[in-house]
């Protein structure tokens, strides 16, 4: 699902990474770890297409299409998911209104058609239910207000909207209480046709995913997996 070949990467003429090679199989649940500070989500911005990381050299492949020079928007139309760690409060757009967006670019991107309605708020109902999240939050503004768990929530809602082919979460579990990293670990199991990449530091919630590979990157280089 995602190769990484010899990827070098810096910031402001700093290098940050340097020649990762990286594969993630398809289904996989595969964990990028390593020490704060060690490249992991450096590597996810990247992966994403966050403009503020310069590709040196090297090449990202996804889904057997090198998407090295692709733009965030076309990557994230293309099946790219992140959640990250800290996400930007949005005053004025409801959740409703940015779910609508995201699964009609989605769908038109994906088939050339308008999304249907009816089948959007039908699925965004049983997503709402599975979640046990609130109605009332669907009409107010993107985390404004949200303490950090339900933020997590609304990661998930939206994960499970867009039925991404590669989600990669950046510490999902940070900000979580038990309740929510359960949620957020049975969310993952279900999703099998989604591939994840994944960053945790915690020990019990990697137990809950159970990797099925694993990842490790120090001081900007890959020393294992």
């Amino acid at each position: 699902m995602l190769e990484i070949k010899n990827l070098t990467v810096s910031m402001n003429g700093r290098k940050l990474l340097r020649d990762i090679n990286m594969r993630v199989k398809l289904g996989a649940r595969h964990l990028l770890s390593g020490a704060n500070g060690s490249g992991k989500s450096t590597l996810v911005q990247t992966i994403a297409g966050n403009p503020e990381y310069k590709i040196d050299s090297g090449k990202i492949i996804f889904d057997g299409r090198d998407i090295t020079d692709e733009n965030t928007t076309t990557r994230a139309l293309l099946g790219i998911f992140v959640g990250a760690q800290n996400v930007p409060e949005i005053p004025g757009l409801t959740v409703l209104s940015f779910l609508k967006h995201s699964c009609v670019a989605h769908t038109h991107f994906d088939t050339g058609r308008d999304l249907s309605m009816g089948d959007f708020l039908n699925e965004l109902e049983s997503a709402r239910e599975q979640l046990d999240i609130p109605k009332d939050w669907l009409n107010r503004s993107i985390n404004v207000g949200f303490s950090g768990g339900e933020r997590k929530r609304l990661m998930l809602l939206q994960l499970i909207m867009t039925k991404p082919k590669l989600a990669i979460l950046d510490e999902p579990d940070s900000g979580a209480d038990a309740e929510t990293q359960k949620q957020i670990a049975d969310t993952i199991a279900t999703m099998k046709k989604t591939t994840f990449l994944f960053i945790s530091h915690q020990a019990q919630f990697k137990k809950m995913v159970n990797p099925s590979a694993e990842t490790k990157i120090k001081n900007g280089k890959i020393i294992g997996g």
